[in-house]
């Protein structure tokens, strides 16, 4: 559905004279559960493609971001029934305030539109998304959550 360059997590790619690869990716959180599996389709899809040298580095920083997120790829994501998450934009420095409630956000469908949602879970099938519910068409479904 969406590819590593639409989420964003693709960082870089070299080719040298030789023909090595080496591609760098950003993890979407630390402890990403799905970081092996990007590693292990990158390395199959550049042998398909000819490359038998590959190295796949992770870069951590900075940091990823939603904002990453391509325009393609969140016309994407909605288009799959999940809401893309809201841009974030620049981080100010220095000291973070302390919030122990979630803010309110207001996430439109990704069915029918519609701002009248509520989320059911914090938490969905990954720790990145949050399971809702539209409350005029009823249908449950994910918001990847801004980070």
């Amino acid at each position: 559905m969406l590819t590593l360059a639409d989420l964003g997590v693709l960082r870089d790619v070299e080719v040298d004279e030789a023909g090595r690869v080496v591609v760098s990716i950003t993890p979407t959180y630390s402890g990403c559960p799905a970081i092996e599996e990007m590693r292990a389709d990158l390395r199959r899809a550049l042998a398909d493609g000819g490359y038998s040298h590959v190295e796949v580095r992770t870069v951590l920083h900075p940091a990823w971001t939603t904002d990453w997120i391509s325009e393609d790829g969140r016309r994407k994501l909605a288009e799959h029934g999940i809401a893309p998450p809201h841009r974030i934009g620049p981080r100010a420095a220095g000291p973070i305030p302390l919030n122990l409630t979630p803010p309110v956000r207001v996430v439109a469908c990704p069915r029918c539109a519609s701002r009248h949602t509520e989320e059911i879970s914090r938490f969905s099938a990954t720790a990145c998304k949050a399971l809702r519910r539209c409350l005029d068409c009823r249908e449950p479904f994910e918001h990847m959550k801004e980070i």
